[in-house]
């Protein structure tokens, strides 16, 4: 008989193992899918389909049929799931964690041993696709692309481009055709190098997989494992896709990112009975782009791409409505309805004069009207300032994904922030110890950098301590000391290393669980690390590794031999600490042991209470170490014999040690100034309640002296989550502290805000941060930290992971809404001038009965695009002012027209275009005969020279008040002409150098021939300079009345009635902080020392 390639060996042994060289195919395996069950073909017979087998596409092949004889159930197996390459059900309706690891394998139809064929493993990638998320596959440029021209504004640009090529005027069509596409080139590369700047981010993740094809171990790129790979881990690995777990050596997975716990989970390969159990509970299971912090696995895929709990969040993320705009946004396509409205009528308005009748010049100037009411430099100057903006965050670690979110930034009243890794360092460091009889000690240092000092302070009477303090120098102190630096050390399976590099010399890193680096860090700092005792002699005998059942874990080593004295063995343990005293019969004080019995352990463990206590309440997690020595009987296996309670018995108790997750040095000041600028800070995050609120208090989100219980500021998810929205929203503040935090809790804190009217923002780095990153107005993901789904569901990525960053990135987007309000006003200003003077002139009449232009279409877009948009964009670029983050948030309601705004629009407005106005009268009737000639819209001639002279000093009148005008937009109401605020125009040097080089310009266009005449339409001026000078020194001395009389009527910029109460209530909260915040942000050797003295 001739078998098929792929299985040939397996037949090959069998018949030599049965001593036969046949085998009987006329038994069907057992199988619940009958539609595989394969012809005589399959096995190198006729083939039915018209193909030998190993032609046929391995979609196509069968599953073989056979009848083994009891012996051989090993072939058996591998029979069962041969070749079966057929589309998989990765979702069966009983979930994975409840199925065993057989039933898991037959369901996938895969071997734990030999792993997938590599046929199979193609088919099923064709089948079931790669290894990665919708929307992860690379940037679409058309999509960028159509987010820069599908705008209301844009449109209005564009009518305009047709109606000027529709009356053969190429050169105004051309001039807004050319403008539409530079501000959709400027948007479009902005954009889409923040896009390809995200797509570098998401490939750095997981980009392999260690996994078992046809026995044989090997390496693929992560994106081609399929569902029923065997894939192994090891520590620090990240993991690919989520797997079954069925061999593990005391595995521990960091699922921070997917369930915001930030302690490791102990891992299993039991069946789990509760098919809803809930994510962090399901033991026997790992997850993509998770990480393993400690020991090794073996796991079958059972989910990739789509199919994995990350890709469930990420489908749940398209559903959100993404096309959602923001405030300026939706403030620009209000305005363009209103400009576009506004053109139409203007257009009414002078065909009107015209009696409707229509010819070229009649079309020209109703072009020029809709052209002087349309800012065509809006848009280009609105984009170029957000891309600076956008510059100037990458300069302080923020990608901006999108232009209009850091705009947004300006208007958030609430920030909502997960803890681990946003406002903390997520590096756990050992702060305190306690030993009985000694006392407490105090560790400094932070993070993986194994320096800082030892002080001993002794017992705490009335919140005092009994003695001053006294260091520990490393590698002394008292054999109690020192015997629990020694478990902590050899009780730890983390390891410290040092990356040397030549300028730098080496940067620290670590590889385990959190909790065991602190303790390594601890040992390194007391000179008694884990390498040196190795190196000394101490030998690992036997290990009983951390068991979420008794919560410990112990080491059994032989100490190398001294002089005078044989070696010994030791039994060291760490753990919770109820289950350390559970073990202990005896403590040890002052090097002298004590028993355990009676009273005294009741007196004992009353006093171990109590000290843990004192930690905890200040957001330590507390664990004890114990020792005892240990007989050795000769021949005992060591790693079998040994039985573990037999072991973990009789221990002596050590100390107790304080382990925390210490705040960002920058945290604490950062958000202090956001309560300063107006803006409440809430912390959303997975930990225990007393944890939580004791960082909130350390980074100064609720006062030092607030109760943790029966506290409103501070809430569990599960009393959060038990409120209606009704009872939310009878809350008089919403709490500051939400513990034990899910995604729909988070989802439902914002939802809670938003019906408050408030403007969100979201930090976080988790995978369960991502929808609450969706739903906030501003979505802002660590980059460092974050998973890819939290960063492509953000609007702002910060590369340093530094929650200080926020603010600044707050204070960015204040300066940017102001200065837009600034630049608008300015532009806008200059439309309301030119508006007026062409619409009073329709009143000028030429021999033909045509109106005349005061300002010629040419003049009018040389205005708004030459003479305006450079000012306006060196009013984008104005630095924040002193009280820019004083200030309450401006009201997202309220966007970018507010009343003030758009009052002095039509006030300077109407000055500047009375005042050219005035001027072309005056030169056309005052120096000249009043003649107005026929045909001077077209071209010159004598009879038109008054009219081109007029116009000429119209146009010269403009462009001066305009350029005067963006001195006096550098601030709504503080004058902009005096000494002081001129001298600031060197920091500004785009508006200082536009303003020289507009009034230069003015000069080549009048005095140019031919390119006065047959162009701009205007003649060389001579004593009508004068009118100019008169219009600019009116003009600034009204702006200035008109500041003083603002000043006087009007209130404070800002401060309405409840924006005044909303800050008075801020500062009222701040003044509840101790005054002593200027220690904080330490970045000397010991870390936040000067912080943890404080609050400890």
């Amino acid at each position: 008989m001739v078998f098929p390639r792929p299985i040939r060996p397996i037949f090959e042994q069998l018949n030599r193992v049965m001593g036969t060289n046949t085998i009987d195919f006329q038994e069907t395996l057992p199988s619940t899918d009958t539609t595989n069950d394969v012809d005589a073909s399959t096995f190198g017979g006729p083939s039915t389909s018209g193909q030998p087998w190993e032609q046929q596409d391995p979609s196509q092949r069968g599953r073989p049929t056979a009848s083994l004889p009891h012996d051989s159930s090993k072939w058996y197996k591998n029979l069962k799931r041969f070749n079966d390459t057929k589309t998989v059900d990765v979702e069966p309706e009983t979930p994975y964690h409840s199925f065993t690891v057989d039933q898991v394998a037959q369901h996938l139809r895969t071997s734990t041993v030999e792993g997938l064929f590599s046929d199979e493993a193609v088919a099923r990638l064709k089948a079931h696709g790669p290894n990665e998320l919708s929307g992860s596959g690379g940037v679409k440029w058309y999509k960028v692309l159509m987010r820069q021209v599908a705008n209301v504004l844009v449109c209005v640009l564009l009518i305009a481009t047709v109606l000027a090529f529709a009356t053969k005027d190429f050169a105004e069509g051309g001039v807004i055709l050319f403008i539409i596409v530079t501000n959709a080139a400027i948007g479009f590369w902005q954009e889409f190098n923040a896009e390809q700047t995200m797509e570098a981010l998401r490939n750095m993740s997981s980009p392999t997989a260690k996994v078992i094809r046809d026995e044989t171990r090997m390496t693929i790129p992560n994106n081609q494992v399929v569902p029923g790979d065997i894939v192994s881990f090891e520590d620090g690995d990240v993991v690919g896709a989520d797997c079954r777990l069925f061999e593990i050596f005391n595995l521990e997975a960091d699922e921070a990112l997917l369930t915001g716990e930030s302690l490791p989970v102990q891992k299993n390969i039991a069946v789990i009975g509760n098919a809803d159990e809930a994510l962090g509970d399901r033991l026997n299971m790992v997850f993509a782009s998770t990480t393993i912090v400690k020991g090794r696995a073996k796991g079958i895929v059972t989910g990739t791409g789509m199919n994995t709990q990350i890709g469930k969040i990420a489908t749940s993320l398209m559903s959100v409505d993404a096309s959602e705009q923001t405030p300026l946004q939706k403030r620009l396509n209000k305005m363009a309805y209103y400009v576009f409205g506004a053109a139409i009528i203007l257009v009414i308005i002078v065909f009107g004069v015209h009696g409707f009748k229509y010819s070229n010049e009649v079309a020209i100037y109703a072009i020029s009207v809709s052209i002087a009411i349309i800012p065509e430099g809006l848009v280009a100057v609105v984009t170029l300032t957000m891309a600076f903006g956008v510059a100037r965050m990458a300069h302080v670690k923020a990608i901006v994904r999108r232009l209009s979110s850091l705009e947004s930034l300006g208007a958030v009243t609430n920030i909502c922030s997960d803890k681990t890794g946003t406002l903390t360092q997520s590096k756990m460091v050992a702060v305190r110890m306690w030993f009985p009889g000694d006392g407490f000690v105090r560790i400094t240092g932070a993070g993986f950098i194994p320096e800082g000092e030892i002080y001993r302070q002794g017992e705490m009477v009335n919140g005092e301590f009994d003695s001053d303090e006294q260091q520990i120098v490393t590698g002394s102190g008292s054999n109690h000391f020192l015997r629990s630096i020694q478990a902590a050390s050899l009780c730890n399976m983390a390891e410290l290393r040092r990356t040397l590099h030549p300028e730098t010399h080496g940067e620290w890193s670590a590889i385990g669980d959190p909790t065991e680096i602190a303790l390594q860090v601890l040992a390194h700092k007391a000179g008694l690390a884990k390498s040196d005792l190795v190196g000394q002699g101490f030998t690992l005998m036997a290990e009983f590794p951390f068991d979420s059942s008794v919560k410990r874990m112990s080491v059994l080593y032989q100490s190398p031999p001294t002089e005078g004295s044989a070696s010994k063995s030791f039994i060291f343990m760490k753990g919770a600490t109820e289950r350390i005293l559970d073990c202990c019969t005896a403590w040890r004080e002052d090097d002298v042991e004590y028993s355990l019995v009676g009273e005294k352990r009741d007196k004992f463990e009353s006093m171990i209470a109590e000290k843990m206590n004192t930690l905890a309440e200040k957001g330590l997690r507390v664990l004890a170490l114990a020792y005892r020595k240990f007989e050795v009987v000769p021949g005992v296996d060591l790693v079998h014999g040994l039985d573990r309670k037999e072991v973990e018995s009789n221990m002596v108790f050590l100390s107790l040690v304080g382990i925390y997750d210490p705040p960002r040095a920058e945290s604490r000041p950062a958000v202090l100034q956001c309560y300063e600028a107006g803006i409440r800070v809430h912390m959303l995050t997975g930990d225990h309640p007393s944890t939580a609120a004791a960082i909130a208090k350390e980074v100064a989100i609720i006062p030092e002296d607030v109760p943790i219980v029966n506290n409103p500021l501070i809430m569990t998810a599960a009393q959060f989550d038990a409120m209606s929205d009704e009872d939310v929203d009878k809350l008089e503040e919403l709490p500051r502290v939400v513990a034990r935090c899910s995604p729909t809790t988070k989802v439902k804190m914002i939802a809670a805000l938003h019906r408050r009217n408030l403007f969100v923002s979201m930090t976080g780095d988790g995978v369960n941060d991502s929808p609450s990153l969706k739903s906030a107005n501003v979505g802002i993901a660590m980059g460092q930290s974050g998973s890819d789904v939290a960063k492509q569901a953000s609007d702002i990525v910060l590369t340093d992971d530094n929650f200080a960053t926020i603010v600044k990135a707050i204070a960015e987007g204040r300066r940017m809404f102001s200065n837009i309000q600034k630049f608008v006003q300015h532009l806008m200003s200059a439309n309301v001038a030119e508006i007026v003077i062409l619409i009073v002139g329709l009143a000028f009449k030429d021999s033909d009965n045509k109106a005349v232009f005061p300002m010629s279409a040419v003049e009018v877009l040389f205005l708004n695009m030459i003479t305006s948009s450079p000012p306006a964009m060196g009013l984008g670029l104005e630095p924040p002012s002193e009280s820019n983050m004083r200030e309450p948030p401006r009201s997202a309601e309220q966007g970018l027209f507010s009343f003030e705004v758009v009052m002095d629009t039509f006030v300077y407005g109407l000055v500047m275009g009375a005042l050219s106005f005035v001027s072309f009268t005056i030169v056309l009737f005052g120096f000249n005969d009043g003649n107005l000639g026929s045909g001077c819209n077209a071209h010159w001639s004598e009879a038109c020279e008054g009219v081109f002279k007029a116009r000429a000093t119209s146009y010269c009148c403009m462009t001066f008040l305009i350029l005067a005008h963006a001195i006096n937009c550098r601030a709504l109401r503080d004058s902009g002409w005096t000494i002081k605020n001129l001298k600031t125009l060197k920091h500004n040097r785009m508006l200082l150098l536009s303003i020289i080089i507009g009034a230069l310009l003015v000069f080549p266009v009048v005095y140019i021939p031919g390119l006065n005449h047959n162009v701009f339409k205007h003649s060389p001026m001579t004593y009508e300079w004068s009118l100019v000078m008169a219009a600019l020194v009116i003009f600034i001395v009204f702006a200035e009345v008109y500041k003083k009389i603002k000043i006087r009527v009007m209130k404070p910029l800002n401060l309405e009635a409840n924006g005044k109460l909303e800050m008075d209530r801020m500062r009222s909260f701040m003044t509840q902080f101790s005054q002593t915040d200027s220690t904080i942000g330490s970045t000397d050797n010991k870390g936040p020392v000067k912080d943890i003295r404080k609050i400890r």
